[in-house]
């Protein structure tokens, strides 16, 4: 069984909301974010971006506003997507009892 990127049912990034639209915020928060990654940057580090990330996971009520997104490189990203899913996880187990977000 196949699960996260690969996950069968999980539709196309079009169907998950990150089309023409999605493309067009994330080129502009690319922009104002100078292409250098925003968790880095608040250490201290200068890293290119490869992605724009919600602050908050759209999964725990964040938006596409912009103050939600920024730009981010591919191991803050990485290392923010596993503590996400690591809560998902956890809050599964709980039968959903767990944090609300």
């Amino acid at each position: 069984m196949a699960t996260g990127w690969n996950a069968e049912g999980r539709g196309s990034s079009t169907e998950r909301g990150y089309g023409g639209r999605w493309r067009k915020l994330r080129d502009r928060i690319m922009r104002r974010d100078k292409g250098l990654c925003q968790p880095c940057l608040a250490v201290g580090r200068v890293m290119p971006a490869v992605a724009v990330d919600h602050i908050v996971p759209k999964a725990e009520g964040g938006t596409d506003a912009d103050e939600n997104l920024q730009a981010i490189c591919k191991a803050c990203h990485k290392r923010k997507t596993e503590n996400e899913s690591r809560r998902a996880r956890t809050n599964l187990r709980a039968g959903g009892r767990g944090q609300k977000f």
